[in-house]
């Protein structure tokens, strides 16, 4: 029997659904979500799974790479995924598993067949997944959970509404204690703290490149403004030193922008290559216009400035993969939503914007950086495989 709380859910759900209809179709011209609008929202090419075991729903591209422990430890399992991003698609269909993105909440109903478990990474919670999935018979598990400190009062707010999507969650493996404390008061139950999967994850690099002579310094994940600020302090800082930037954007949809960026903002003696177009790491700046390279420059850097924090909206990126490379790391104020895996990330500058030049500078004296790894792995696969 549907609860009248879902049903009303259901109905705003279908008529949020109907509204959207003409701004999706004009957002699926573009590269970014040509894939991804057209599944979720209108299920091409998007079927319903066929297995029926264990079902992992991810994000985007850093949670689909944090499975990658559980896989190996998962064998004789029929494994399913589900993304909402592009990135976090390709990414996922790496993997020996059925892949699809899931479909927006008013489809649903509709889509979801039965599980043996649902396994939902980090802070996608989804009112209608959880519910569609339990009513099916699924286990509904939160894995790699956290909450911030920065959204929890949001949370607080509507934790009349929260609480009711906890009820549908059999078992949470949070981050932290502090995760552990604010999923309690949302009403959630049977909450583990087994620290960040992340830290389980295997980093390499895929190719081996010749270091460039000099010092590299490595731009990475960067947003919308920040090459702006890497570069000018990169200037800045080349005065003194010999030293060559690479710069490896977020978005592969922003790599023209940039291009045209570093190419305005380049000083005229300097030399300018693109990696599309060349594989020269020589040249003083570098942009690396390519999906999957990022491991093999931190593998080739000395100093790593990690963007996605020197704005205030974005929340940083996984500070780990160049920790395990050793890189000296620079990264902005804005760091919120890595801060879990930061607290295991030794030797890192946080910086505002306008102090990546001085950053830059004092990376001479500080030791490289390194990592604490702290993961009760052992204790969620012996969950998932009961």
């Amino acid at each position: 029997m549907i609860r009248p709380f879902t049903l009303l859910y259901f109905t705003l759900a279908v008529i949020l659904h109907l509204a959207a209809l003409p701004f999706l179709l004009l957002l699926s011209f573009k590269t970014k979500y040509r894939e991804s609008i057209p599944a979720r929202f209108f299920l091409r090419n998007n079927p319903r799974f066929q297995e029926d075991d264990i079902w992992f729903h991810v994000c985007s591209l850093g949670e689909a790479r944090a499975l990658h422990p559980l896989f190996e430890a998962l064998t004789g399992r029929q494994v399913s995924i589900s993304t909402v991003t592009q990135t976090g698609h390709t990414e996922a269909s790496k993997y020996k598993a059925e892949v699809r993105y899931l479909p927006f909440e008013s489809l649903l109903p509709f889509w979801i067949k039965k599980h043996r478990m649902l396994v939902v990474l980090e802070a996608e919670f989804w009112y209608l997944l959880f519910v569609v999935a339990s009513a099916k018979g699924a286990k509904v598990v939160l894995l790699n959970a956290r909450m911030t400190e920065r959204s929890f009062p949001k949370y607080m707010r509507l934790r009349w509404f929260y609480s009711r999507m906890f009820r549908q969650v059999d078992k949470i493996f949070c981050q932290s204690e502090a995760d552990k404390k604010r999923f309690k008061a949302l009403g959630a139950t049977n909450i583990e703290v087994v620290g960040n999967i992340k830290l389980a994850q295997k980093i390499a690099a895929s190719k081996t490149y010749a270091k460039p002579r000099g010092e590299v310094i490595v731009a990475a994940s960067t947003h919308e403004g920040e090459e702006e600020l890497v570069v000018e302090a990169y200037l800045a800082y080349k005065k003194e030193h010999n030293a060559k930037l690479i710069v490896v954007p977020r978005h592969p949809e922003r790599f023209e922008k940039v291009y045209t960026l570093l190419k305005k903002m380049k000083h005229d003696d300097m030399t300018l290559s693109r990696w599309s177009e060349s594989s020269d790491l020589e040249a003083d700046i570098v942009l690396v216009d390519a999906m999957g390279e990022l491991n093999n420059i931190y593998a080739i850097s000395d100093i790593a400035i990690l963007g996605g924090a020197f704005n205030e909206n974005v929340g940083g990126h996984n500070p780990l993969e160049p920790a395990y490379f050793r890189c000296k790391i620079i990264t902005g104020r804005h760091a919120f939503m890595q801060k879990e895996l930061f607290k295991y990330v030794h030797n890192v500058q946080e910086v505002e914007k306008n102090k990546i030049t001085d950053a830059l500078q004092k990376a001479q004296s500080m030791k490289n950086a390194y990592v604490d790894e702290k993961i009760d792995l052992e204790s969620i696969i012996r969950y998932l495989n009961k």
